[in-house]
């Protein structure tokens, strides 16, 4: 028999563990560098466009499928449009193979909160990152590394207690502490940032308008694109959230608002960033330009070299800038993990220990198997590039194509659903949005990329390596989709009734 689908407590705690989900590494080292390359302050204004045009309208959409129709990805899509299931199954396993390399950076970060204190990066941070901690040789090795191993114990061991508890006990308990803690570990190295000598000149260097960027097509794309992956849209982690949703839920009113916190919190990590980057510049009589940087660059390499000069206080500073990472990359996990046991336990009727122990394990063993090594770094930069810009571009589009293009009778259902119980009300505009704009840039930038990795190397990176980790897993995708999708589902009948109803009141 069944376990009854469970749910979360409140709206609250909904609103905190996708405000969790949204909040990760990305908002902390990708979106201050972003902004500051493609115009400072000037971006601000693309940015909000494509919040507002792209972002929550796509949010908006993942929501009204997960609670509509009350199922992770897959089956959700399915119950709307039987062709569909492929969608909810290629984004299934987008998160799928994001958890398995998330976890290593989740490490990364957890040793270096503990570097932090006596600052044993010394003086070559990005020698000390490369070969000493993540022993990289620059191609795939089978190196063993000990505290990676370690590490990946530890984060897998945490995940599966978090996961074993359920949506309430587990998931959005987790995001309760994960929330606040972060809050305030970020928050006080924010303030403490503003305070450091030459602050005021990265900050500076961070909102100066560059009005001409705005012309540029690629500060547009960059705006989009940026937005699209902040907010966990495309795979599958909102429609699952939301499936979890009680049935008169205000909507509209808990999009906005994670919509608004994400940016937020955004906002307030450039300035923090920012800060630091502008003491830096100043005690080394560098540019704020020659400074800056972005990613793994950014929080392994530079960020070191920040702290080391602001002497003993250093120390307290990493641990809070670090520990934030280990926070916001916990919270992010656990929700890309609740897409592959949700959509598993839809699939085959499998009770949640079940799945948690089945996905997750699996997750682990081959993060701990793959990530252990000195392969670490390539696996991540190579997996990651193509997942995001390839794997969650795609099924993105592909939601939104399946729905609004060749499904388009199905519209007028998903806006009464929501307009139902929403304070805010969806109408022409929003099918506008999600119709028009929001495909045309994803198709743009979906193109844009895939020439690029055609044309050019990503990174120089050997052939093998590309074929394997790169395009070996844009195919995973699309064939374990396929198979999934064919493979007979234990809810096949129920679905085809349940759908056959709603297109006669329709």
């Amino acid at each position: 028999m069944a376990e009854p689908r469970e749910s979360w407590s409140s709206r609250t705690g909904f609103i905190l563990a996708a405000v969790g989900s949204a909040v990760g590494l990305g908002n902390i080292w990708r979106f201050p560098y972003v902004a500051y390359d493609n115009g400072g302050g000037a971006f601000m204004v693309p940015y909000l466009i494509a919040l507002l045009t792209a972002g929550i309208p796509l949010l908006f959409l993942d929501y009204i499928i997960g609670h509509k129709y009350r199922a992770a990805a897959p089956r959700a899509y399915k119950k709307m449009v039987p062709s569909a299931q492929f969608v909810g199954w290629w984004q299934t396993l987008v998160s799928f193979v994001i958890a398995i390399y998330y976890a290593a950076v989740i490490v990364w970060a957890g040793s270096y909160m503990f570097f932090s204190f006596g600052q044993k990066w010394g003086e070559d941070t990005t020698t000390f990152f490369v070969s000493d901690f993540v022993q990289h040789t620059g191609e795939l090795t089978s190196v063993f590394v000990p505290q990676m191993f370690t590490g990946l114990i530890i984060v897998w061991a945490v995940a599966i207690l978090i996961m074993f508890g359920g949506i309430r006990k587990g998931v959005e308990l987790a995001n309760k502490i994960c929330i606040p803690l972060l809050i305030v570990l970020f928050g006080i190295m924010v303030f403490k940032a503003i305070t450091l000598p030459g602050a005021i000149v990265g900050i500076n260097a961070f909102f100066e308008p560059n009005w001409v960027k705005m012309q540029d097509p690629n500060v547009w794309l960059a705006a989009y694109g940026h937005v699209f992956f902040s907010l966990s849209v495309g795979f599958g982690i909102m429609v699952t959230y939301a499936s979890y949703l009680k049935k008169n839920t205000n909507l509209t009113g808990a999009g906005l608002v994670v919509g608004f916190a994400n940016s937020s919190f955004e906002l307030i990590a450039g300035i923090g960033i920012f800060a630091a980057i502008g003491f830096m510049a100043m005690s080394s009589g560098q540019d704020v330009a020659e400074v800056a940087s972005g990613g793994v660059g950014l929080a392994f390499f530079v960020f070191p070299k920040i702290l080391s000069s602001m002497g003993s206080s250093g120390d307290f500073v990493g641990f809070l800038f670090f520990g934030s990472l280990v926070v916001a990359g916990i919270s992010s996990l656990i929700s890309i993990l609740e897409v592959p046991i949700s959509a598993f336990q839809d699939k085959f009727d499998w009770s949640r220990k079940k799945a948690v122990a089945i996905i997750v394990g699996v997750c682990a063993v081959i993060s701990i198997s793959a990530f252990s090594t000195g392969s670490s770094l390539v696996l991540v930069d190579v997996i990651d590039h193509f997942a995001n810009n390839i794997g969650i571009v795609a099924g993105g589009l592909m939601s939104i194509v399946w729905v609004t293009w060749f499904n388009r009778q199905k519209i007028p259902g998903l806006l009464a659903h929501i307009n139902r119980t929403s304070s805010i009300k969806l109408g022409g505009a929003w099918v506008f949005m999600l119709t028009v704009i929001t495909p045309t840039v994803l198709t743009i930038a979906l193109g844009l990329k895939l020439i690029n990795l055609v044309q050019e190397p990503y990174e120089g990176y050997s052939t093998t390596i590309l074929l394997l980790f790169g395009w070996g897993v844009v195919v995973f995708f699309g064939l374990g989709a396929f198979i999934l999708t064919r493979m007979k589902g234990i809810h096949d009948a129920e679905d085809d009734k349940s759908r056959a109803l709603d297109d006669a009141r329709r």
